[in-house]
């Protein structure tokens, strides 16, 4: 009797085939995995068949060939996908997509011009080009039947669901593989195994409840005595079922620990296993991280990840696709207790189809999910993003949180197309609340000119200025830059440049002395300080209250001696073209509610005339009726994908060599990093510890600094243009940080010879 050929799923470089992992073993640990995984949305079972059919074109002698050092390339990711669609039908075409991706990515149903990644029916007809060892049958079973989860139906969004489980499910599948091929060469290099052990959500509510406990949160005056009665109410309402919660407080209310109170005590309550806090700007992501690791004491450096990465590498093709390399290289799988993340991020991640981005999806089921400043969604993806948060509370037993001091009218209730249903708030009264809580007067003061603005400006003892461009913002502040406590903030500074200038504009304002800031609107969002001016170029009304949150914050002075003026920019500075509609409906709501523009009531009519304005352009690119046309063209994963960009404008990353307050100290330590990625056979670690010191530009700009000789490339036989270090530092102002627009400019100081 002739004995079955054994069949490996990895090899080892230097070590005998004894040493190599078995692929029957393989394909067992991923569906027992995946199965694993699946089961907090009820799929186990669809779960355990792609990873146990996953590899199983492996089972034949090419592979195996290749495993040995064959040049010949193989796809063995075929044969699990027709198989699975063979046994199991229709329900087995949805695993195919999973299985038959999970190293290319999820692909269209059909051919598109667009494609990149071979269509799913294409490969599914292609004559296999190698013979698969029917020993596979008896070393892997398989279930005779199949049964979809019992989901609940959403009238007009079936195949949206069917293709939002189909995502989950491939991601199960990319994380299991990627966890048990690190793991066995974790085993065979005798490396330390990664360290997953993470604080419980116990542990961390303990935590919290300790911190929240000091006098300062539970204070019987002013300001902190309201937060403390919205934190009570807020936490009182942490036993209800798990679903959609609204939590309209405005700003300065304590929205960040309320959000952060309720999603532990309601995940104890309800089994579920993390907080994931999704916020609009990268910018702000290291600041909620840290109030976050704060108050978790000392267990928040454990418990909190940060997932922002600025350097993307979705695009990078990896030589082996099994390779150790690609696994250092993945993203991050959200294990974490606590995730903070960015609305990009985690919305790009739901529509994705890069093994890369979707391995952590599945790891959203049973958590909480706090949106924080959910209007800032991008309107021409508004509806897909409204449908994935509907899905996920829907099926997934994830509780969503719409957290934000300007509520967007995105209920069903409220006339949005396939809005939320359900959505229960968490402060009873938020229309009294907003009464409290004001602690400004506000007034659009028409047109005003540079020469005007920096007028007023210089008028001011204390005062914020927010504009809407970096451009326009840099003008003003070269204006007021000689004037005594005079500031400028903008993404052109690197996020740690941000911070310390931060840090000093506080203290200034909190000594009493002059302070003058000059800001676009990253400070709007989630930036703790306090003026008793603001001036705002006019924006949405949304904006024009996170600009009010800005002034007298604290309630320390009265309503008619706190003012934020708003104003239209009469100069070459227009209102951008993507915020003039917006402008155009605040304008209506401050004609409409000029005694309260930032009424309860007025926000209403402002997000309604908003949407109403653009409600063709909700689904711009019209991704939820692709998807449901998906029943005669297949699911277009690769499409939606490719459409789906919440940020249009193609932005790059460059390394800065900001000195900080340390002066040469942060100029060393960028340089020492730099030296050291440019060696790092996995550079996640290092890339990690240098998004402080990051500046977006837009790829005309990094075109300019390239050409000029400016900017330098890390390793590009390695890395390509994913690391780019500025080499010109002069380049970098210490006041106003990274110009692109003369990059031929250097200090006379360098001149001399």
């Amino acid at each position: 009797m002739t004995q079955n050929p054994t069949y490996y799923a990895h090899s080892a470089s230097g070590l005998p085939e004894a040493d190599w992992q078995l692929l029957s073993e393989h394909l067992q640990v991923v569906g027992r995995l995946g199965a694993k995984k699946a089961a907090h949305f009820g799929a186990s079972n669809l779960a355990e068949i792609v990873g146990l059919l996953h590899d199983v074109g492996k089972y034949c002698p090419e592979f195996q060939d290749r495993l040995r050092g064959s040049s010949k390339k193989v796809d063995h990711a075929t044969w699990g996908a027709k198989i699975v669609l063979e046994r199991y039908g229709e329900l087995g075409k949805l695993l195919a997509y999973a299985i038959a991706g999970h190293h290319a990515g999820l692909a269209d149903g059909r051919e598109d011009v667009e494609n990149r990644i071979t269509p799913l029916a294409n490969r599914l007809k292609r004559e296999s080009e190698t013979k698969l060892d029917p020993a596979w049958e008896s070393e892997i079973p398989l279930p005779q039947d199949l049964n979809l989860p019992p989901f609940k139906i959403r009238q007009g969004q079936q195949y949206f669901q069917l293709a939002f489980l189909g995502r989950m499910i491939f991601s199960s599948l990319v994380d299991s593989d990627f966890l048990d091929t690190e793991a066995f060469y974790d085993r065979i290099e005798k490396r330390e195994a990664r360290n997953s052990v993470f604080p419980t959500i116990e542990e961390l509510h303990a935590q919290l409840n300790k911190y929240l406990a000091q006098p300062k949160f539970n204070d019987s005056h002013g300001v902190n005595k309201i937060r403390a009665q919205i934190l009570a109410e807020v936490k009182g309402k942490s036993a209800e079922e798990p679903g959609l919660f609204s939590l309209n407080v405005p700003t300065g209310g304590g929205k960040t620990l309320t959000s952060l109170a309720f999603s532990l005590d309601h995940a104890i309550k309800h089994g579920l296993r993390r907080v994931i806090l999704v916020i609009p700007f990268t910018s702000i992501v290291e600041q909620n991280a840290a109030v976050f690791r704060e108050a978790l004491g000392p267990l928040g450096k454990h418990a909190v990840l940060e997932h922002h990465s600025a350097f993307s590498d979705d695009q990078r093709d990896y030589k082996d696709p099994d390779s150790r390399d690609k696994l250092r290289q993945a993203a991050e799988n959200w294990e974490a207790p606590i995730i903070v993340t960015t609305a990009v991020q985690f919305f790009e991640s739901l529509f994705a189809n890069r093994s890369s981005r979707c391995r952590k999806l599945h790891n959203i089921a049973n958590s909480v999910v706090i949106l924080d400043e959910a209007q800032t969604l991008p309107l021409k993806l508004l509806r897909p993003c409204v449908a994935a948060i509907s899905e996920l509370a829907l099926n997934y037993r994830t509780s969503a949180v719409l957290c934000t001091a300007t509520q967007p009218a995105l209920r069903e209730s409220d006339g949005f197309i396939d809005g939320l249903i359900g959505v229960r708030d968490l402060v009873s009264d938020p229309q009294s609340l907003h009464q409290q809580l004001q602690r400004v007067s506000i007034k659009h003061i028409g047109d005003l000119t540079d020469d005007d603005l920096v007028h007023r400006v210089n008028a001011e003892h204390q005062v914020l200025c927010i504009v809407n461009n970096r451009r326009h913002a840099r003008s003003l502040f070269d204006q007021i830059r000689s004037q005594d406590g005079a500031f400028h903030l903008t993404t052109l500074m690197c996020a740690r440049h941000r911070s310390e200038q931060l840090d000093l504009i506080r203290a200034t304002l909190k000594s009493g002395k002059p302070c003058r800031v000059v800001s676009t609107s990253l400070i709007e969002a989630g930036v703790d300080v306090d003026f008793p001016t603001v001036y705002r170029a006019e924006a949405g009304l949304d904006s024009i209250a996170q600009s009010a949150g800005r002034c007298n914050r604290e309630g320390s002075n009265a309503v008619q001696d706190s003012w934020v003026y708003v104003f239209n920019v009469a100069s070459d500075w227009n209102t951008p073209p993507e915020l003039a509609q917006y402008a155009q409906a605040c304008r209506s709501v401050f004609r409409q509610h000029e005694s309260n523009p930032l009424a309860l009531g007025a926000i209403i009519d402002y997000f309604r005339e908003v949407y109403w304005l653009k409600e063709k352009e909700l689904d711009a690119y019209e991704l939820l009726s692709a998807i449901e046309r998906g029943r005669v063209d297949g699911i277009p994963y690769e499409k939606i994908a490719n459409k789906f960009r919440m940020i249009e404008s193609n932005m790059k990353p460059v390394i800065v060599p900001y000195f900080g307050d340390g002066e040469a100290a942060g100029n060393a330590e960028v340089t020492r990093l730099c030296k050291e990625l440019a060696y790092m056979e996995y550079p996640g670690r290092i890339a990690k510890k240098l998004q402080g010191y990051l500046v977006q530009v837009p790829e005309y700009g990094l075109q300019a600094l390239v050409a000029a000789g400016a900017v330098h490339a890390i390793n590009p036989q390695k890395f390509g243009d994913q690391f780019m270090e500025l080499c010109k530092p002069d380049l970098y102002d210490p006041v106003c940080g990274l110009s692109w627009e003369n990059p031929e400019f250097t200090s006379a100081e360098q001149s001399v010879i």
